[in-house]
């Protein structure tokens, strides 16, 4: 058993560590949501339908999920320019288990609340 913890425990090369360091933020798994429900959305149009996230967060958001090869970007050669994000096929690959997370989340938030009350109350 101990041979197989042995995977976890190089801070740097823990594939575990790196992608949850990256999709542990606050927006990064809405935008993946909010993209692998819409298809494709433009800027104004993720922003909209994430709701409270600022220009700056979203923008670095997304740079950060572009980098990783998870959303991809097009630009479109207009005045205004126009940009639209949609999920990569490897993003699209990490649609199921965060829908499946979301769903887990949902069905057990009332009991999470009600832990939380309980252990503060002690």
């Amino acid at each position: 058993m101990e041979n197989n913890l042995e995977k976890y425990k190089n801070t740097e090369g823990c594939p575990v560590r790196n992608v949850l360091d990256r999709l542990g933020d606050k927006w990064s798994i809405l935008i993946i949501i909010t993209l692998g429900e819409a298809g494709t959305l433009r800027f104004n149009q993720l922003s909209h339908s994430i709701g409270d996230i600022s220009q700056k967060m979203l923008t670095v958001t997304l740079k950060n999920l572009e980098a990783d090869g998870l959303v991809s970007r097009k630009i479109f050669p207009q005045v205004p320019p126009r940009v639209e994000y949609t999920l990569t096929p490897v993003g699209e690959t990490l649609l199921n288990p965060i829908l499946t997370l979301s769903e887990w989340a949902l069905n057990n938030m009332p009991s999470i609340l009600a832990s939380r009350k309980q252990y503060l109350n002690q």
